[in-house]
């Protein structure tokens, strides 16, 4: 079976190939348009070498004395002068190739058309089928001299590395960038993949913890149940304590866990499809109840039904903690709860009036275990586990959660799900 580990290596294996392929075709690309602009440079200097060539000057006349083997106007030996005719002729062509923007090494043949050869470059000059060859029919001076037609022939060999060496401006810089990219990705993965491997040791560490929790804490429970039944008058508040604080630590473990589940993929959201209107009225209600001596609080629930597609427990876990959350951070809690429908999903808003966040702290909120600091950062104790677990239900469910807070002017929280076809 294809993990996740092994999909991402393979996306990434296959996007470099795709790459190279890429640079490849580019390549392909850059050296047919360098052969093209050399045709044009090389048909630009054969024009040029043939002009001077058909022109009676120092060049042409000393290749001319050089071919009939004439020393009588000169004052060297005959091999003298066909080394000066071979070495004169190779400068005038080297010149007028740079001249063209061409400085690739080449080679030189001067014969005529009954295969007499008259000069060639020191540079051995190789057959046309191992190198790339430019005839050039010389007119004028030379071949009215000698009666014969005559063919200067220019061959360039290995072009390919010369075409690369015009392009590498642009080859160089592709594969570094490639390279780069493959150093960056490799480098992301392993450190996805190594935070990964630690979060799951320390979510291992944090369940075998919880789990050797739940045993005291059920003792803590059963011991108090007990010692009601014989503890004195004055002593039950005390053992009342006892027992309302090993609640809460065992609804905390209870949460660790959850999340540990859900975090680990073990646990499964089993989704019904209902009327959520009864069941938010229902928490709003109680709610209420609970919480009718130390503070006001009101809810407004817009005409029904509110059918969603949800895990009705988490979903009634996730709107008890926004009001749990509404009432521990204001000194004089006023919390409101509406609810309405509105272009096919259910919106409901939970505000306050404490403390408010921050806008640095807002995008930080829904993160695992941050919790806001203020100047009594232990006037409310919790873990930073609340609005995570809300945030990710909500995501579960395909829904938004957004924030809306200034400091000292309370917060509001908005829920957004989708309704179903029916709703």
């Amino acid at each position: 079976m294809l993990t996740k580990r092994n999909l991402y290596v393979l996306v990434f294996v296959i996007a470099v190939i795709g790459l190279l392929v890429v640079q490849y075709q580019y390549l392909r690309v850059g050296l047919g348009l360098a052969r093209a602009q050399f045709s044009d440079k090389i048909d630009k200097a054969r024009q040029n070498i043939n002009s001077e060539l058909s022109e009676v000057n120092s060049l042409t006349y000393t290749l001319g004395n050089a071919i009939r083997k004439d020393t009588t106007e000169v004052r060297i030996g005959l091999d003298s002068l066909e080394k000066a005719s071979q070495y004169y002729l190779n400068d005038y062509i080297s010149y007028q190739l740079s001249v063209s923007g061409i400085d690739a090494p080449f080679s030189y043949t001067l014969y005529s058309r009954d295969s007499i050869t008259y000069l060639s470059s020191v540079r051995s000059h190789l057959k046309a089928e191992d190198k790339l060859t430019y005839p050039i029919e010389i007119e004028g001076y030379l071949p009215e001299l000698l009666k014969k037609e005559i063919i200067l022939e220019i061959g360039f060999e290995d072009l390919n590395k010369y075409f690369l060496g015009q392009i590498r401006g642009l080859i160089i810089p592709g594969l570094l960038f490639l390279f780069m990219i493959v150093i960056v990705v490799v480098w992301v993965l392993r450190s996805f993949y190594l935070q990964r491997s630690i979060n799951t040791t320390t979510n291992d560490f944090i369940n075998n913890l919880t789990h050797e929790l739940k045993t005291p804490v059920f003792s803590i429970g059963l011991a108090t149940k007990i010692l009601e039944e014989d503890v004195p008058d004055n002593k039950k508040a005390v053992v009342e304590l006892i027992r309302t604080e090993s609640d809460r630590l065992k609804k905390h473990i209870e949460k660790v866990l959850e999340l540990a589940s859900m975090e680990s993929g073990k646990k499964l959201l089993r989704f019904q499809e209902f009327d959520f209107r009864p069941d938010l009225k229902r928490i709003c209600e109680g709610f209420a109840l609970l919480a009718q001596h130390d503070i006001t609080f009101e809810y407004e629930l817009g005409e029904g039904p509110y059918n969603i597609r949800a895990e009705k427990f988490h979903l009634e876990n996730v709107i008890g903690n926004l009001l749990e959350n509404a009432r521990k951070y204001s000194d004089n809690p006023k919390v409101t709860l509406t609810a309405q429908t509105q272009k096919g999903h259910l919106l409901v808003h939970i505000s306050d009036n404490g403390q408010g966040i921050a806008k640095e702290d807002i995008k930080k909120i829904f993160s695992k275990y941050y919790r806001v600091k203020n100047g009594d950062v232990h006037k409310v104790k919790g873990y930073g586990l609340g609005l995570y677990y809300v945030q990710k239900i909500i995501k579960m469910h395909r829904g938004r959660i957004s924030v809306k807070s200034e400091l000292g002017e309370g917060t509001t929280f908005m829920l957004s799900l989708k309704l179903t076809k029916n709703g």
